[in-house]
């Protein structure tokens, strides 16, 4: 016996809406695992990745039970909607509305709800790359919840979800301000609180593992086909501008970036290749479907100089910036990159994507209409504003309140994934590094001390002092 689909389900949709979400879902796990992975320290492999796999599970767990419906729901206030469950079958298999919004789409709430919140996770855990190598774990369990809750839903009913900024028809079409801006903003006000890495950290962040990196970031770069093709909400034509547009603005955004380094520094450089792909993208992002290709080339061109400039030159210049420790310069190459792309938006935004978007404007200042300029900055200075304010809430939330501290131990921090936990990225030999757990989570019978000492090994090096201590 087969299945009856109801008339308002678009299986082609449904089909790519389910694919789009996949590629997100990707972009972070293991994307962004993989990526943060390779360009830590060897000591910092297990905690980056590690925070990124857990924000992963636990905002899903967040999204289904209140969030979703707080970000795309019923309007509470003007910034924000009801929260309440998704997890009922009656719930799940009915068509998908945003109600505020006024949007229906021709698939089941079920793809809608887990599209929505690959791009929640995603959000979550590239703030992660500013607190790397120095957040305690125990403190980001707390963190990622009660950031979701407060800061993220609020820019998401604004923005998309049929909130006050929606309404004034600000542009943006996949997460420039929601996503982009927001981590860049909340990673940098979070950085602060927590204080700066060790300074032999700081002095000596090389990568462990360059091809690591770059396979993290390759998924990253053909993950956000399913970032920006997703958002018209169906397999439309303006999907497939979304999409070549993303790549066009990303290839000449790692271009340039690329170019500078060559010009300034004399020679080319992979992590400077990477920076220039990851502002590509994220400028683009609020653009993608409702530009033309020349206006993506301009913005590529944008994306891989002015972040550059950024990082480069006003980043060893300001002392706020070496006050900071924003480890992967998640400033830089989102918040930066991310209002400079919806402020672009608001210049080249065409008034036939915009109808293909079903967006409430009509156009950027470059089709006549200037004062999408106003609205795209009053974006950016809502989303910059609430977001300073409940990250920092919430890190004095987390340390007074809930008396966890925000950084790690000076022990934790000079020994890292070994005294974090138990466990190291890399193992060679028969001899590991286990201090305490195992596989299968038994007590070890043998430590590593008992074995050198039989060995004969000489107790010397941070590795050896770990296990004394262990």
């Amino acid at each position: 016996m087969s299945a009856v689909a109801p008339d308002w389900l678009n299986n082609g949709d449904n089909a790519w809406q389910l694919t789009a979400a996949s590629l997100v879902a990707l972009q972070s796990v293991p994307g962004l695992m993989i990526l943060y992975g390779g360009m830590v320290q060897t000591k910092w492999v297990i905690n980056s990745a590690f925070m990124c796999f857990y924000a992963f599970a636990m905002v899903l767990v967040c999204w289904v039970l209140y969030a979703y419906k707080a970000a795309f729901g019923k309007q509470m206030l003007p910034f924000v909607g009801t929260p309440g469950p998704v997890v009922s079958m009656e719930y799940e298999l009915t068509q998908a509305i945003l109600p505020a919004a006024n949007i229906t789409a021709a698939y089941p709430m079920s793809t809608m709800v887990y599209f929505q919140f690959c791009f929640a996770a995603i959000t979550v855990i590239l703030m992660a790359g500013a607190f790397l190598g120095r957040m305690s774990f125990r403190a980001w369990i707390f963190f990622v919840p009660l950031w979701l809750t407060l800061s993220y839903t609020v820019g998401a009913f604004s923005v998309w979800g049929g909130g006050f900024l929606f309404q004034r028809g600000i542009i943006d079409y996949s997460g420039g301000y929601v996503i982009h801006l927001s981590s860049g903003t909340a990673g940098f006000v979070g950085a602060y609180w927590i204080g700066p890495r060790l300074k032999s950290d700081r002095d000596n962040f090389v990568p462990n593992n360059v091809l690591m990196m770059l396979t993290g970031a390759g998924i990253l770069w053909i993950g956000w086909n399913g970032f920006n093709g997703g958002d018209p909400y169906t397999a439309s034509p303006d999907a497939g501008a979304a999409v070549l547009n993303t790549n066009i603005t990303t290839s000449m955004s790692l271009l340039t970036w690329m170019i500078l380094d060559v010009i300034v520094y004399k020679k080319p450089s992979v992590i400077g290749a990477v920076q220039g792909m990851i502002t590509g993208l994220v400028a683009i992002t609020p653009a993608a479907g409702v530009v033309a290709g020349w206006g993506a080339v301009v913005i590529g061109l944008c994306s891989g100089s002015i972040p550059w400039v950024s990082m480069n030159i006003v980043g060893k210049r300001f002392r706020l910036f070496e006050i900071v420790d924003d480890t992967l310069g998640v400033v830089h190459t989102h918040a930066v990159a991310g209002a400079m792309g919806g402020f672009l938006t608001g210049i080249f935004a065409t008034s036939k994507g915009c109808i293909s978007f079903a967006c409430v404007s009509s156009g950027g200042a470059e089709m006549g209409h200037g004062v999408q300029l106003g609205w795209q900055m009053a974006g950016i200075c809502f989303i910059v504003g609430w977001n300073a304010f409940w990250t920092s809430a919430i890190m004095l939330f987390i340390k007074y309140v809930l008396r966890i501290p925000l950084r790690m131990t000076e022990e934790e921090l000079m020994i890292g994934d070994d005294a974090i936990h138990g466990e190291s990225a890399y193992t060679f030999g028969d001899i590991t590094h286990t201090h305490g757990l195992t596989l299968h989570g038994h007590e070890p019978s043998r430590k590593l001390t008992d074995i050198e000492a039989e060995a004969g090994t000489p107790e010397t090096g941070e590795g050896s002092k770990a296990a004394k201590q262990a």
